[in-house]
């Protein structure tokens, strides 16, 4: 089995691709050691001491090393740990946990009725337009809300933590919307 790998906008981040799926629907960002728990995975990886985040994409794995750690050194050991994992075709989840996150209500606007066009329009340029080039780079755009004008996003995988994401919220996705969805004001990251 080959794993390649690919750089990401973000340097702390590398993108695994295992030549196979890795998540069935959605995706998984484990940001911490206790939230890896739920899966045998992202806990051995976390478990190699210089990871800071672990991401499950369709078909790729993104981890994110500490600050100072060198990926020469680090690479083969999450190499060896991704090709364990997929070649004995383990699972991804331990069995009591779910393969998705449900994120905590206060991250997540209640969205007004009354913008619910506004708001599809929003899902679906997310869907169709941004979300497919943020997992070219390794990570993944969830929409959290809209109020008065605003649209809120977390970033997630390589995305999470990227010196260029601000510039990709306000200069790329922000002027997206907002050319095709003139009641978006302002883009803003949760």
């Amino acid at each position: 089995m080959l794993i390649e790998t690919e750089t990401t906008p973000n340097p702390a981040t590398l993108k695994f691709l295992p030549g196979r799926m890795v998540m069935e629907a959605g995706t998984r960002d484990f940001a911490t050691p206790e939230e890896a728990e739920q899966s045998p995975l992202a806990e051995a990886l976390f478990g190699l001491g210089d990871v800071t985040g672990v991401f499950f994409g369709r078909d790729f794995v993104s981890v994110t090393a500490g600050p100072g750690t060198d990926w020469r050194d680090l690479k083969p050991d999450v190499l060896s740990i991704l090709l364990d994992h997929f070649t004995a075709q383990m699972p991804l989840f331990r069995a009591a946990s779910a393969g998705f996150a449900v994120p905590p209500a206060d991250e997540v606007l209640t969205d007004d009725p009354a913008d619910a066009e506004i708001v599809a329009q929003i899902r679906e340029l997310i869907e169709t337009r941004v979300r497919p080039a943020v997992a070219n780079d390794g990570g993944d755009i969830v929409y959290r809300g809209f109020d008065k004008g605003k649209v809120y996003l977390q970033l997630q995988g390589a995305c999470a933590g990227c010196p260029s994401s601000s510039a990709t919220l306000k200069n790329g996705i922000e002027q997206l919307l907002r050319h095709y969805v003139p009641e978006v004001i302002e883009v803003r990251a949760v």
